[in-house]
């Protein structure tokens, strides 16, 4: 891990399309600003272990379930 110190109003560049901005630092929190471009998501690492989750989740469908909403899905022959 890259351990870089930032005062306020300083920046971190993450290659050329992601900027990284110290707004605030009070009571033990950061108050960061992150510029970068609509198809580059970001999210606090609460939210993505989520999404993680629920991705493994729905990756892990029993194959047979798939298949029944499938078969319930599909027009009648």
């Amino acid at each position: 891990m890259l351990v870089l110190t930032r005062k306020l109003n300083e920046a971190v560049r993450i290659g050329a399309e992601v900027e990284v901005r110290v707004l605030g630092i009070e009571g033990g929190q950061v108050r960061l600003g992150i510029q970068a471009p609509r198809w580059i998501p970001v999210h606090r690492e609460e939210v993505y272990r989520e999404i993680q989750l629920e991705n493994r989740e729905a990756a892990q469908t029993a194959p047979e379930a798939l298949r029944t909403a499938l078969r319930a899905a599909a027009p009648d022959p």
